[in-house]
């Protein structure tokens, strides 16, 4: 079983295809066929036949399809270990959901990687419902956002989702407020202090950040609650171009407490008294478990929860992308 089979399979799950396999790998079909042909007679298993609606996998070939991801993760890892080891840096990736990466990230980051010449953070956002995959396919050392909905981490291959032996170690660090504001013309925030009802709230305009789209998080479950029609919802490609839009009147926006104190405080928006909110959450750090995590990952999980790092992510730093090393990858949806 080579590091080259192995890809060639878990690219024909991943994409549904042989032939979209060899494109992404730049090989031929016949290639791709050729590594399956050689799992297939090692494992002793089909892994997969073809129907007319595509290809149906068998229980070997799912789970082969886990282990390849995670086996190539681990192999990606060692080479950058290697590498690091080399050049005498290290390197922290973590993955993060848009509404941490947006109001505490810039801040935590700049004073953990200051703490150490040799230490480089790349800083990438996801969807929290890819984190436990991320984990076990080593594609991220660490993961920050919602509590998981389980210990144990998923890994996802095709439409299906395969748990896997791996516990992860969860560390809560900083619980949050999650409040509605409007601007001070908003028709609404004559009677902010009154508060709203749900009918009224339904039909408004919701600004939104990235963190709407999907379905874990506060801000879908605060939506969900309300029963926000998706065609009252507009979607920005950050929370703070949401907040401006409501301070200009345009609508409803959801709004992390402490991001927005400064506004409310100084009149540009008003806080709205609303069924569900406002909604309390926490962040929390993921790692894989045990001897699985990375050293600079358990260094992170410790370092959050100290008094300068909460007072780092409630104050912000107001970071640039040039201050990260390497480029910060920042994906907010697909």
């Amino acid at each position: 079983m080579t590091p080259a089979q192995l890809r060639a399979f878990s690219a024909t799950v991943r994409l549904g295809s042989v032939k979209a396999a060899a494109a992404e790998l730049a090989v031929t079909e016949a290639a791709v066929s050729t590594h399956v042909a050689h799992l297939r007679k090692e494992l002793g298993d089909k892994l997969f036949t073809r129907t007319a609606q595509g290809l149906a996998f068998t229980p070997g070939g799912l789970r082969l399809a886990s282990r390849a991801a995670e086996l190539l993760g681990l192999q990606d890892r060692t080479i950058l270990e290697v590498r690091q080891a080399g050049s005498g840096r290290r390197l922290l990736r973590v993955a993060a959901s848009s509404l941490f990466a947006e109001h505490a990230a810039p801040g935590l980051i700049e004073l953990f990687a200051g703490r150490a010449d040799d230490l480089d953070v790349e800083l990438s956002v996801h969807s929290p419902q890819r984190f436990g995959a991320l984990l076990v396919n080593r594609a991220v050392d660490v993961a920050i956002g919602p509590p998981p909905a389980t210990a144990t981490a998923t890994a996802v291959v095709g439409d299906e989702s395969m748990p896997v032996a791996m516990a992860m170690n969860c560390t809560p660090f900083l619980n949050y407020q999650l409040i509605a504001v409007v601007g001070p013309d908003h028709p609404l925030a004559t009677g902010a202090a009154g508060g709203a009802g749900v009918r009224e709230l339904r039909e408004q305009t919701w600004l939104l950040g990235p963190s709407a789209v999907g379905r874990v998080g506060m801000v879908p479950s605060v939506l969900r609650c309300l029963g926000v029609p998706e065609h009252n919802q507009r979607i920005f490609q950050s929370h703070a171009a949401a907040v401006e839009e409501a301070k200009r009147g345009k609508g409803v926006a959801l709004a992390v407490a402490f991001a927005v104190a400064k506004d409310i405080a100084g009149g540009g928006l008003c806080r709205l008294d609303a069924p569900a909110l406002p909604a309390r959450g926490s962040w929390n750090v993921l790692a894989l478990a045990d001897r699985e995590e990375p050293p600079t990952a358990a260094e992170l999980r410790r370092f959050v929860t100290t008094p300068r790092a909460i007072q780092a992510m409630l104050r912000g730093t107001g970071v640039t992308a040039g201050r990260f090393r390497p480029a910060i990858h920042v994906t907010l949806w697909s």
